[in-house]
């Protein structure tokens, strides 16, 4: 392509809603232009980005034999009221009338399009299994799109689904799109972690988030380096690393006044006792509509710890985490105490214990009485332990869980999702097929998502410097750019359209910056653009009988006959695929 014959305009300056590099990199590039919040058009040099790595995951996808199919982004809400979702996604779902009066939503995801695909066909066991996958726009209402595409409303998606007889089929159906995943993300050339994962409101028991590493990542990653060990955050179970002392003499417990000191911070301040030593009190509802079923429960844990909503989540197995209970609610299970003041003695709710504490003995918290803590407090003797549990943050230094090393913490940015559903869809959609002996039996199902543009936004996001992208080449919308420092010199242009020619002959993306710029102007959306390779094509060059190939990632420069440019650029190249 040539920069003069195509759509092209860079940006000197960042946009001003732009927080992170890769937001910023491609507004600046003229990669993309934002339309509304969180919708954008995509630019010539994006959308062939797009095209590279939606041709990588057709490629391993149909390797394994995964069917490629379209599904409509207008669904009716019919569908999502049989499994419940078209309440439960709430404000997320964009909604619709059409002129008849008939309600539809804009297709966030499509498990209830393609459950209802496949029950139209399936009839019995010699039907299965199969894989369903599309590449198709999605639309969630984000209450506050952010980040470019990374958290945008309007996005691509590359989403599959299987479909087998019982739970040895489909656990081998899992592992095939593992497998291919895993592929897909080692040709993107990114650096990558596979983590355990909380499967949301998708559904199903088993998730696996594929993520690329970045400091910017929204992703909290704990990661044990000695090992393949890694989670998010929001699953990974918390152990603590230190052996645990004998119980000491359990002393008296005694109230005491604390006028003001409604933090851990100050009640550990103004006591002289750590805050890992003290106890606090969170109070939550067990409920998915705390508006008509408080359910309140008591969560206790060490003062430094952090409560963990996912794993109360799934403790309590509800669709969302659970609410925290405002001031109001927490005097009224509390008989009068405020936040800052309360503690498990005496109360009449469910009472949850990290493990965390099971080796605290003596310790402070709450007197359920403004401005009063009691200390020598301690389980079973003081207070009934509902159930003892997990319920925590993991942190940076805690035990691995397969007891190979600790944690350490990373950021991570989702790009891809891995869920085996069971037959959650399957049995609520009536998704059925007749076994060997004419037994009707829900289909066994899986889903796999990978964020088409948000992962090409999040190798932009790992791979940039001060002056721009630093493209990998699988997905660079081209491999070498040619900056034609003097297009009005004959020879010069002559030499530029002779390596474009042979180069695109040979199969190799080329863009020619051949605009009548100043070299400086050229070089700096050279690197702003970030393609991997340079040819710098000028007059001064050619007098000397030299022309320049400048690496974008490492800057190394090299300089050779002109006759040399394009068995340089394939010997690179091969050199980079090793």
């Amino acid at each position: 392509m040539k920069w003069s014959s195509s759509y092209l305009f860079t940006l000197k300056e960042a946009p001003t809603d732009a927080e992170i590099p890769s937001h910023i990199l491609m507004v600046r590039g003229g990669y993309m232009r934002k339309l509304a919040p969180g919708i954008y058009t995509y630019g010539h040099l994006l959308l062939r980005s797009l095209r590279k790595f939606e041709k990588i995951v057709r490629e391993e996808l149909d390797k394994r034999g995964c069917t490629e199919i379209l599904m409509p982004m207008v669904q009716p809400r019919e569908l999502w009221e049989e499994t419940g979702r078209w309440k439960e996604m709430g404000d997320g779902l964009q909604k619709l009338k059409n002129r008849n009066g008939h309600d539809f939503c804009l297709g966030a995801t499509h498990e209830e399009v393609v459950t209802d695909y496949a029950r139209k066909d399936v009839k019995s066991y010699r039907d299965l299994p199969f894989n369903l996958y599309q590449i198709q726009t999605k639309f969630r209402d984000e209450i506050r799109p952010r980040f470019g595409l990374m958290r945008g409303r309007e996005f691509v998606m590359k989403d599959a689904y299987s479909f087998d007889v019982d739970v040895e089929g489909a656990q081998k159906s899992y592992a095939k799109m593992h497998e291919a995943y895993t592929a897909i993300f080692k040709r993107l050339g990114a650096n990558f972690r596979v983590v355990q994962a909380d499967s949301g409101n998708i559904g199903g028991n088993q998730s696996q988030e594929f993520h690329i590493i970045a400091d910017s990542g929204e992703d909290h990653l704990m990661v044990c380096e000695e090992s393949d060990f890694a989670a998010n955050i929001e699953v990974c179970p918390a152990i603590d690393s230190f052996q645990p002392k004998p119980p000491p003499p359990l002393e008296p417990m005694e109230e005491f006044a604390t006028p003001g000191l409604k933090t851990i911070e100050a009640l550990s301040k103004a006591i002289k006792v750590p805050a890992n030593q003290l106890v606090k009190t969170m109070f939550f509802s067990a409920s998915d509509d705390p508006a008509k079923d408080l359910k309140p429960v008591a969560v206790i844990l060490r003062g430094s710890d952090e409560v963990n909503p996912v794993k109360l989540k799934n403790h309590f197995g509800l669709s969302n985490p659970p609410l925290m209970l405002n001031d109001d609610e927490v005097r009224r299970v509390t008989g009068g105490a405020s936040p800052g003041s309360c503690g498990p003695v005496g109360l009449k709710i469910p009472v949850l214990c990290d493990n965390g504490i099971k080796h605290r003995f003596n310790f402070t918290v709450g007197a359920n009485r403004d401005d009063f803590h009691l200390k020598n407090v301690n389980h079973d003797r003081d207070f009934k332990v509902t159930t003892w549990g997990d319920f925590r943050m993991a942190k940076e230094g805690d035990a691995s869980p397969d007891g190979k090393g600790k944690l350490k913490s990373y950021r991570g940015i989702e790009v891809g999702h891995i869920f085996y559903l069971g037959t959650k869809y399957s049995k609520m959609m009536q998704a059925n097929y007749l076994d060997t002996d004419s037994v009707l039996k829900p289909i066994e199902m899986g889903c796999y998502g990978i964020g088409i543009t948000r992962t090409v936004q999040a190798v932009i996001e790992q791979n940039n410097d001060k002056d721009g992208i630093i493209w990998p080449v699988s997905v660079a919308p081209f491999v070498v750019h040619i900056c034609l420092l003097d297009p009005d010199n004959a020879e010069a242009k002559a030499l530029s359209d002779r390596y474009y020619e042979e180069l695109t002959a040979k199969g190799i993306d080329v863009l020619v910056d051949d605009r009548s710029e100043r070299p400086g102007v050229k070089f700096k959306d050279a690197d702003l653009l970030g393609m991997p390779l340079r040819i710098n094509i000028g007059a001064r060059g050619l007098a000397a009988g030299e022309i320049e190939i400048l690496e974008r990632k490492t800057k190394k420069l090299d300089k050779v006959s002109p006759g040399a440019v394009v068995e340089k650029v394939q010997v690179w190249l091969k050199e980079q695929a090793t």
